[in-house]
């Protein structure tokens, strides 16, 4: 009998596995620095916890200035900019569109790693099953990312791994329990509400939980203030892999069950009276499982003591946030803060593999203790932390050598200042300007010098931004003319938005979720000519992103930036202005969408044919039509 599975072989510089938050990063900031790039995720979505089948907000750092940037405050931008209301059908093709037109890159959704293949200690290739297609794929690469959140790549290539709670012992940490465990936070099944104009009944399913009272739900409820109901936790006592599906069905119940009590028994039953569900989720967004081994392990004394390593590639900066882990059985408060200082750095040595040659990992998955994982594993930390990995892997690629040998040294510092120069910051670090920046002179309204310093955000008692009114000018000026390619700007994107898309739907204004009002909408650059004249070379009216390179070429001494328009400030406010004498071009723009009658044009004329009975039928009705 002939078996109808089909089999694809496909080869890469790096491949990811898990397209979360973390995954998508890595995956752009690999493709974008060189390097031939696959991404393989188990789900018909990209986001992960934050996608819309768990609608899990992005958290991050606290404190002013402290939000993360580089490729997640370029897909929160978007995203304020295409989806100012917060839909998530919307929000799921920004994270789609980030993937699909980013140059280099090849997704594979759906589609899940079963296995892997190895060669001592280095893995050649991974199996994955892709559901939709019915197809087996072999991906074969140098290097290799997990970004899965479980760490199946430990599951298939013995990469070290651990899971639970150490014994407080072990690393000195008080936080921890006296004996090691394999007890892990717990999963939540997320609900999402809306307000409405009239009083919503709700008959809970018989399979449901039954509360009763206050004492059920204790340190949880006050009325529908509960916001996207992260308590509804459980499996922290089980496995949170291997019983997933166990743990989903009782989160059903549980869910349920709490809307009910919250509708037809709570003493506070009254301020829920015009409130629906709006949406329950089917997939339980997880916090814990198995943690990969790295150079370094990063503790809660390192988390405490403010993460100050010289190969720090990326930061935190949430409490020590440590759920119980029997969840909402648990009459106790549902997870303790422990302080953490914010922002704490985090080493490169936590984010590749202590035995597997060629292996990074970015996410919940890092080389951290329970203890540390329970600040490190919020999405917007897990972002950087792949941005951080995929820039690594593609500077492996580049300089054909594995990860550890860019723990130290030159390579290690050029990997720190690339991602610099892609708008992550590294706190304690200077980012170094352009070399043509540096030659020039600068001069205009305000403090133009600020743009040198190397500070692309707000520090403590610093602003670091220029300031102005639209109008007003900064120009670079040289001795000799110079050649230049293009622009490097980084505007005010507000960090103290945390650009969050929505846990309920309450009565609102359209439009909260709206792009900043202190970015700049609209700039132009001018060069002058030989004559002296004023040449306008490159123009932007709709600008949304934080982070901007600009492509133009010219010759000259003085070139000049005119902001137009903001987006709603009256005063100009940016971080980074520099003339660039090679351009890249890292962040692809959109292609434009063809028209259905180009689309139609690439179909062969006898496949847009009519069927043949219709044909047949209408050549009849002519036969039988009365001559005139």
């Amino acid at each position: 009998m002939k078996k109808l599975l089909h089999h694809q072989d496909h080869e890469f510089d790096v491949c990811v596995v898990g397209g979360g938050m973390a995954g998508m990063c890595a995956a752009i900031a690999s493709a974008r620095n060189g390097a031939k790039t696959a991404i393989v995720q188990d789900r018909p979505v990209f986001g992960g916890n934050a996608s819309s089948e768990v609608r899990m907000w992005i958290c991050g750092a606290h404190g002013a200035n402290n939000k993360e940037t580089g490729i997640l405050e370029e897909i929160q931008l978007e995203n304020q900019y295409r989806n100012p209301d917060g839909n998530y059908s919307i929000w799921d093709s920004v994270l789609w569109g980030k993937i699909a037109y980013q140059s280099n890159l090849t997704s594979f959704l759906n589609c899940s790693c079963t296995d892997a293949e190895m060669d001592g200690a280095r893995i050649v290739g991974i199996k994955a099953w892709q559901l939709t297609t019915q197809t087996w794929h072999t991906i074969r690469a140098r290097t290799f990312i997990d970004c899965s959140g479980d760490s199946i790549l430990a599951a298939v290539t013995g990469a070290e791994s651990r899971r639970g709670r150490e014994a407080r012992h072990e690393f000195d940490e008080d936080i921890e329990p006296s004996k090691a465990d394999g007890k892990t936070m717990g999963n939540t099944l997320l609900i999402q509400l809306r307000r409405t104009d009239t009083a919503q009944s709700f008959v809970a399913p018989r399979w449901a939980y039954k509360f009763e009272g206050p004492q059920d739900l204790p340190h949880r409820i006050n009325g529908v203030s509960a916001h996207n109901f992260w308590w509804l936790e459980i499996g922290g006592l089980q496995d949170t892999i291997r019983d997933a599906e166990l743990i989903r069905d009782e989160l059903m119940r549980i869910g349920y069950g709490v809307w009910d009590y919250i509708k037809n028994r709570a003493p506070e039953r009254d301020k829920a009276e015009d409130w629906a569900i709006e949406w329950i989720g089917a997939l339980p967004g997880k916090r814990e499982n198995r943690r990969f081994v790295g150079d370094h392990v990063l503790t809660q004394n390192d988390v405490r003591a403010g993460g100050h390593f010289a190969d720090i590639v990326a930061y935190g900066g949430w409490s020590m946030d440590d759920h119980h882990p029997a969840g909402i059985l648990y009459p106790g408060e549902p997870t303790i803060f422990h302080a953490a200082p914010s922002p704490y750095g985090i080493p490169y040595r936590s984010l590749y593999s202590r035995n597997i040659e060629n292996l990074l990992f970015a996410g919940r998955n890092i080389s951290v203790t329970h203890a540390a994982l329970s600040s490190t594993r919020v999405m917007a930390t897990c972002a950087l932390l792949g941005q951080a990995a995929g820039t690594a892997a593609a500077l492996c690629h580049r300089q054909g050598c594995d990860p550890r040998s860019l723990s130290s040294g030159e390579r290690l510092q050029q990997l720190q200042a690339i991602l610099q120069e892609d708008d992550c910051w590294l706190p304690g670090k200077t980012r170094e300007v352009s070399s043509l920046a540096r030659k020039g002179h600068l001069s205009g309204t305000g403090e133009p010098a600020l743009l040198l310093k190397g500070h692309d955000r707000g520090s403590e008692g610093h602003e670091n931004s220029w300031r102005g009114n639209p109008g007003d000018a900064i120009e670079y000026r040289w001795d000799i003319p110079m050649e230049i390619e293009g622009a490097r700007f980084v505007f005010d994107s507000n960090l103290q938005l945390h650009k969050r898309m929505p846990c309920t739907y309450p009565h609102r204004e359209a439009g909260t979720c709206a792009v900043p009002k202190s970015l700049v909408k609209a700039y132009r650059l001018e060069a002058q000519d030989a004559k002296g004249d004023w040449k306008i070379v490159f123009r932007e009216e709709e600008n949304h992103l934080r982070l901007v390179h600009v492509p133009f070429q010219v010759r000259t001494r003085t070139l000049r930036f005119v902001a137009e328009e903001t987006w709603g400030d009256p005063e100009v406010r940016i971080f980074g202005f520099e003339p660039l004498s090679t351009f890249t071009g890292k962040i692809p723009p959109y292609p434009d969408g063809p028209t259905l009658t180009e689309v139609r044009s690439r179909v062969a004329p006898a496949d847009l044919a009519p069927p043949e009975g219709l044909i047949e039928k209408e050549n009849e009705k002519a036969r039988r039509r009365p001559a005139a």
